[in-house]
């Protein structure tokens, strides 16, 4: 061993027995909290007891805190001599992946985080991080395209990878040929199963054809080829999907890791068509394909109104074995085009609402009885508001297994929902700092290695991303704990959270002092292998 390295590992704290084992650290580390099937399905994991940091492992009655420098990448390490492209000073180092939380230096060379630990360096870009966070990038898997418009209110919400697990409306090449070298963030996205059979000339309420579904294979097979990651279905959007036609386009991923991202067919417990059939059929298809599913934005579709059941019904199917998992957004209420089939039939009584708590995006119009036909010939997102029982987004946050994600970006026309600006910095200055519904290091590992681990799979890239870990991506977010917070609201959904200072995708500072670099754009495609 050189003198550098040696002394580069002595002084992150290795001793000469540490130093002979230092592969073995650096595999342990990047196991972190695994959103594989938990064997106990009753373990409610509730936030750590008052008076415990959120970095404290309970291990045979004693608490054991990681204090030594995650490594996932040994070949990496570099000496802490060395002049570093950028270096976060002083900051509070948290690794979700490993619960390491520490006050460290971090050195950055080549997009890499190449040092974590108390050595003084020196850098051509140095950032005091002192009374700051210094965290993995957060990862939005439940996005859509890197639009030029949306993308910068993402980076400003401390995201780094923007994946469209939701589906793209698009095909594999011109998606990644469009944003290639054109946006700040990472970005992929999985074959969208919707948009695709409608290509097809298919009525979303009607079964396909022989000769269709034979086409949809091969658009299919042909899509996933060109890099799109796993597929996303919304049988509640295109209600003519049949289970055939699931399995069908699902087997597809069967040699690609896949994944399958459902938008449930129900979204209520009105019967016909509740919930508990819509988590039924999901599961159903994991247990045929053996294949993982996600339930997107379960608070919204799946879960409302039997959010107690539902998460049982996914515990129980965990403790079964399959590898099933859910996201959410820190919101009480959800939004959607009022063209779409969630809005068929008799929503007033689904959904517990009626026209006065739907809002259209970006203004401040309720609508009435009167102006509903002409709002929805014009198909406006509405926010549904108080359409989300709020205990139910407590209980959902709280399960180990999900995952927090936007379901939205924002579009130039200024008809959103505040989620597509402010999911992230919510999460944190809400859910974690204000009301306690999750510890800091619970909060961030739901919007970094969960997100990681669940699509690293079929997105090998993703495997050196969600970590503050020697050897990683240096995608980075750098925030004020005791600050951050969301901004946008329903009438303003274009504001910019707040409470975040640097952002740095492949170790590229994107945000500055709080400030956008709209000239800098690292961001990188992530295609499935």
């Amino acid at each position: 061993m050189d003198q550098n390295r040696r002394r580069f590992l002595i002084s992150l704290g290795y001793g000469a027995t540490s130093v002979a084992a230092l592969g073995a650290i650096g595999a342990v580390s990047t196991t972190g909290p695994s959103n594989k099937p938990n064997p106990d399905p009753t373990d409610p994991t509730e936030p750590p007891p008052d008076g415990m940091a959120s970095n404290e492992i309970q291990v045979e009655g004693q608490t054991q805190v990681p204090t030594t420098p995650p490594v996932l990448d040994p070949s990496l390490m570099v000496d802490p001599s060395t002049n570093f492209d950028v270096v976060l000073s002083g900051g509070r180092v948290m690794d979700p992946a490993t619960e390491f939380d520490q006050v460290m230096n971090v050195g950055i060379l080549n997009g890499v985080i190449g040092y974590i630990g108390p050595e003084p360096l020196t850098g051509q870009t140095m950032i005091d991080a002192t009374n700051q966070v210094v965290g993995p990038g957060f990862i939005d898997i439940l996005s859509y395209r890197p639009n030029p418009f949306g993308v910068w209110f993402k980076v400003a919400d401390g995201v780094t990878t923007n994946l469209g697990m939701h589906g793209i409306n698009n095909y594999a090449n011109a998606f990644f040929n469009r944003f290639t070298g054109a946006v700040p963030v990472n970005f992929g996205g999985a074959f969208h199963q919707q948009f695709h059979r409608g290509l097809l000339n298919a009525a979303p309420d009607r079964a396909l054809s022989a000769p269709q579904l034979t086409k949809f294979e091969q658009v299919a097979t042909e899509q996933l080829a060109n890099g799109f990651a796993g597929i996303a279905f919304s049988p509640e959007y295109a209600p003519g999907t049949t289970t055939d036609e699931i399995l069908r386009i699902a087997d597809k991923v069967r040699d690609r890791n896949g994944v399958l991202f459902f938008h449930a067919r129900h979204s209520d417990d009105e019967a016909p068509g509740t919930n508990a059939e819509a988590v039924a059929e999901i599961l159903d298809v994991a247990r045929e394909t053996g294949l993982g599913v996600h339930i997107s934005h379960i608070t919204s579709t799946g879960g409302t109104f039997t959010m107690a059941d539902t998460l049982a019904t996914v515990n129980q199917a965990r403790a079964e074995g399959i590898d099933v998992t859910a996201c959410l957004y820190p919101y009480d209420f959800w939004a959607t085009r009022l063209g779409s089939f969630r809005f068929a039939g008799d929503w007033r009584q689904r959904f517990r609402i009626d026209y006065g708590d739907l809002q259209i995006g970006g203004t401040d119009i309720r609508l009435t009885a009167d102006t509903y036909e002409q709002a929805r010939a014009e198909n406006k997102l509405v926010a549904a508001l108080g359409s989300i029982p709020a205990d139910e987004v407590d209980m959902a946050m709280q399960a180990p297994w999900t995952i927090v994600a936007s379901d939205a970006i924002a579009e130039p026309d200024g008809n959103n929902h505040p989620r597509a600006a402010g999911t992230f910095a919510r999460t944190l200055g809400v859910y974690v700092r204000e009301r306690q519904v999750l510890s800091l290091m619970q909060g961030l590992g739901k919007m970094t290695i969960l997100p990681a681990q669940r699509v690293e799979g079929m997105l090998p890239a993703m495997a050196r991303k969600g970590r503050m870990q020697i050897g990683a991506d240096a995608d980075i977010t750098v925030f004020d704990p005791a600050t951050i917070i969301d901004r946008a609201t329903v009438e303003v959904p274009g504001t910019e959270s707040a409470g975040i200072s640097t952002v740095l995708v492949n170790g590229v500072g994107v945000l500055e002092g709080g400030v956008l670099r709209r000239d800098r754009l690292p961001g990188e495609a992530l295609r499935a292998s």
